[in-house]
């Protein structure tokens, strides 16, 4: 397989997190695009596309809107906007034109290009869609308009398409796209079609208006928690406040008194009390009485689970890269050349808290299941109930929505394969919905990570680097075959390939797990590893006596795309001037980060005011990317404000900690988001570039955590090396 260029070796000989999936998706079947395969006919009770089939992603009807097929799900990240702009740019049509329909579980035609399986996640819809849309708006296109040349007996090369019209300029002849639909959509697909060149380009690069706003604004849209079924009843569920706990005795009686109580449904884990409405539910699952053995998790506390984690980042680890003699330099000790400086990093298990809590609605009847629910893997949702019910999964179907919120939480299927038990036991749709205090404390949450960084600096710049990262492996059971040679290569995205040149190099990986539920959180492995690194380098920077923006540029000399992105944030943040005070605290800082993951360059520079008493208000955020091609550029500032936001709570608020094997947070009053009021000005620049799409749903997140720490570090002097921010660490006496 022909390597990206991005997808070079590193010095162990090993590969970069894109070539590792796509070596996963490899040894599950290979890649699948879709475009040139008979399209799946919707069943009745699925969501059904319109008009004639070009290929699995194209139906245009005689009249009326064209369906585009959405392989890529929806939850606010606006790729239902980006992906018809790719088939809508080719197809020579118009976004008012068009209807969106979500893929149903479908591997064969909507499975993911880079992972295979049917999923939205990652930050991957745009690097690994935008070629295969565009191919199957510029087929059904060829299609159409091989139809219309032939009925005019003229050459195809003589006919332009503009707004689903196709005409002949020379004979002043035109033809709608429904008009040839269904003769086209009897044709054999033409295997090769050229694409426009970007000069030809009428949507992709323009800043479009999204697609499913109208409908939000006025309430039409219909997510998951919206789903109405005739003669559905409600329910609501409680599992053991001890983490993988089982139920040990419940007391069915005073639920069932409860006005509009209707079932209590006892499974070993759960118990869901049904009613005729979510609120007859909740009161009857308070009116419960019942007991949980807490099982082996009983005793993890969070005190614990640091040393155990520390502790394993002690042992052996599984080497990612290795350039020359890394661990012979830095073993030198004080007695080697220039200065040898250490420091370790912490992350602690976070919670997912989307709007739109965990929700699910099922019908099991009659042999089959029906599923109505927002997820970002509709196959292992699919496959899941399946599993559950013991049957076919072509018997099982899936209704998918749009998301209120995902963040890495809607990958995961065990809140359908959690509803389906339930279901089976409950005649008639029912709608399972998680308290938020459920959601939180039921969660797979993002892990613990440690990481560990030694370096050597001689003369400015670093001769040595050694970076070790500890934590669990979410592809080894998300995606088995991206899990390789004992490395996760989302672990340890943003510590294997840094932009930086950093002398000898090594970067192991020690996979380590606690038996907390564990899954992908927006930002996944980057946020640790790009913190970590960013941290350090201003650790380093600080040793050294060096400008920390200096310091960066003299690592980036052989790498100028990384270098102008840098220095646009530089630029356009003022570094090097004094930060304005605020009248929120009297000490300020400026901070700078740095990252390339998710096949994008960010950097950002954010400026930070502290109270005496340690409380910290980030004032002022800008951001410099370069993305590669944009599609929507309004897309790509919206996602980069949004994940500064999401990222800014993470550093300054957010964590998870157990006692006793329970989680003691529960709902926003211990589990912060950032307040509108708290929201720092936001400064978006997008560099122009013509390489190929990176992501733009996470790398937000990431970047802004490591430049609000540093302007911490920069205000008070003392670095963050566990988050969230402890102000009791940067409080100054009066």
């Amino acid at each position: 397989m022909p390597l990206d260029p991005e997808e070079r070796r590193d010095g162990a000989g090993r590969l970069s997190r894109r070539s590792l999936l796509r070596g996963g998706a490899a040894a599950l079947g290979g890649l699948v695009l879709g475009i040139s395969l008979p399209a799946k006919r919707a069943r009745a009770d699925e969501p059904r596309a319109v008009g004639a089939a070009m290929n699995a992603f194209v139906h245009i009807p005689t009249q009326g809107s064209v369906s585009l097929i959405m392989p890529a799900v929806e939850m606010g990240q606006g790729v239902y906007t980006s992906q018809a702009m790719c088939m809508a740019e080719e197809l020579d049509i118009g976004l008012d034109q068009i209807e969106a329909i979500h893929a149903p579980p479908d591997r064969e035609h909507y499975g993911h290009p880079i992972f295979y399986v049917q999923a939205t996640g990652g930050s991957t819809t745009t690097m690994a869609w935008t070629e295969p849309l565009r191919k199957a708006g510029a087929t059904a296109r060829a299609m159409l308009v091989s139809v219309a040349a032939a009925e005019w007996n003229v050459p195809a090369a003589e006919l332009v398409t503009e707004r689903g019209v196709i005409t002949h300029p020379a004979s002043g002849r035109a033809l709608s796209y429904g008009e040839v639909a269904d003769r086209a959509g009897r044709l054999q697909p033409p295997t090769d079609v050229a694409l426009k060149s970007p000069d030809r380009f009428r949507l992709i690069g323009t800043r479009a208006r999204r697609i499913d706003t109208p409908d939000k604004i006025v309430g039409r849209t219909v997510y998951g928690i919206d789903v109405i079924r005739p003669g559905m009843t409600f329910a609501a569920l409680m599992a053991s406040p001890v983490l993988g706990g089982k139920l040990d005795h419940v007391d069915e009686a005073p639920a069932l008194a409860m006005p509009g109580v209707r079932q209590v449904v006892v499974l070993e884990d759960i118990v869901a009390i049904v009613g005729d409405t979510t609120w007859a539910a909740e009161q009857g699952l308070r009116a419960l009485h019942m007991t949980w053995s807490p099982g082996a998790n009983a005793s993890l506390d969070q005190a614990r689970l640091w040393a155990d984690t520390e502790t394993a980042s002690t042992g052996p680890g599984v080497t990612v890269r290795k350039e020359g003699d890394a661990a012979g330099k830095l073993a030198a000790g004080k007695r080697g050349a220039g200065t040898l400086i250490e420091a370790s990093y912490e992350l602690p298990f976070l919670a997912h808290a989307s709007m739109e809590v965990q929700n699910c609605t099922v019908h099991v009847h009659d042999g089959v299941c029906e599923i109505w629910v927002g997820t970002q893997v509709p196959g292992y949702a699919q496959a899941g109930a399946a599993q559950v019910l013991g049957i076919a999964p072509e018997k099982v179907t899936v209704n998918n929505h749009l998301i209120g919120g995902g963040f890495g939480g809607r990958l995961e299927a065990a809140p359908v394969v959690t509803a389906t038990r339930i279901a089976q036991k409950v005649a008639g749709p029912v709608k399972v919905i998680w308290s938020r205090e459920q959601d939180i404390r039921q969660d797979m949450f993002r892990p613990l990570y440690h990481n560990r960084l030694t370096a050597r600096v001689e003369n400015g710049r670093v001769t040595a680097w050694h970076h070790r990262v500890t934590g669990p492996s979410i592809l080894a059971r998300w995606l088995p075959p991206a899990f390789k040679d004992g490395i996760d290569s989302d672990a340890i995205d943003g510590a294997a390939e840094p932009p930086y040149a950093l002398g000898e190099m090594l970067v192991d990986y020690v996979r380590h797990e606690n038996g907390v539920p564990f899954s992908f959180w927006r930002g996944v492995g980057p946020n640790s590893t790009v913190f970590s690194v960013e941290s350090f380098l201003d650790l380093l920077a600080r040793k050294t006596g060096t400008d920390p923006v200096t310091f960066r540029r003299g690592l980036l000399e052989r790498n100028p795309r990384a270098l102008a992105v840098l220095n646009a944030a530089a630029a356009k943040a003022g570094w090097g001037s004094p930060v304005p005070q605020s009248p929120f605290g009297r000490r300020t800082g400026r901070g700078v980060a740095l990252m390339h993951a998710f096949g994008s360059l960010l950097a950002c520079v954010a400026e930070v005011a502290v109270t005496d008493g340690g409380d910290v208000r980030v004032t002022k955020v800008v951001v410099a990317a370069d993305v590669g091609r944009v599609i929507n550029p309004d897309t790509v500032v919206a996602q980069i404000q949004g994940g500064v936001v999401f990222g800014i709570a993470a550093v300054l608020h957010n964590r998870i900690t157990l006692a006793g094997g329970r989680v003691e947070q529960s709902n926003f009053n211990d589990y912060r988001l950032l307040r509108i009021d708290e929201t720092p000005a936001i400064e978006v620049e997008l560099l122009s570039s013509t390489q190929s799409s990176g992501g733009i749903g996470e790398p937000g997140t990431v970047i802004v955590q490591p430049a609000v720490a540093n302007a911490v570090f920069a205000a008070t002097g003392t670095q963050l090396t566990r988050m969230p921010l402890d102000a009791s660490l940067i409080a100054r006496s009066v």
